[in-house]
């Protein structure tokens, strides 16, 4: 992994992190149509800094650490607008927010009783934030296009699904995790 930080991946990972502002104004603003466009481009560097990265081999400590900031701030920023806006509602806010909260702080946790941490992402993550995104972009659309997406009220309840299992998944995770090493330690 180089630990250089100018790289074609990076710059596009920061990118996404620069168009936050710009969907939420457009947003806020009623631009729907712009809004999604710009979410759009967000997502195409998603796609492509990763490819990327492997592809150039232009991995970095920075671009791993970076990548996963854009993604949850992208999408939780313009998840969270659109539910101010009342295009999602306010339970499935709450429960990303709650999810992702339970994943932060267990992990801070972790690290504060062991001196590590490995984070990788679980399939249910993968999932969870999968649909997230997917549901975001569907609302963008239908708000921008009118599309009438007539799916959209079965997709925010397989969404919240999919955030509750993750976020449940992540605790028995993280419980399992400090279990093993308290054993390890001779059951501290």
């Amino acid at each position: 992994m180089s630990h250089g930080t100018l790289t074609l991946p990076n710059l596009l990972t920061g990118a996404r992190l620069v168009l936050v502002p710009f969907v939420l104004w457009h947003l806020a603003a009623g631009e729907t149509a712009t809004a999604f466009w710009l979410f759009a481009a967000a997502a195409l560097t998603d796609l492509l800094d990763g490819n990327l990265a492997r592809l150039l081999d232009q991995r970095s400590v920075l671009g791993a650490w970076l990548d996963p900031i854009a993604d949850k701030t992208m999408l939780l920023s313009t998840l969270l607008m659109l539910v101010w806006l009342a295009a999602l509602p306010v339970w499935l806010g709450v429960l990303v927010v709650l999810r992702d909260l339970v994943v932060l702080l267990g992990a801070a946790a972790y690290r504060r009783l062991t001196g590590g941490l490995e984070v990788a992402p679980t399939w249910w993550g993968k999932t969870a934030t999968a649909a997230e995104f997917v549901l975001v972009a569907l609302v963008l659309a239908d708000l921008a296009f009118a599309w009438g997406v007539a799916f959209l009220a079965y997709m925010v309840l397989l969404t919240g699904l999919l955030v509750g299992i993750s976020g449940l998944h992540y605790v028995w995770l993280w419980s399992a995790k400090t279990c093993a090493w308290r054993a390890a330690r001779g059951g501290l």
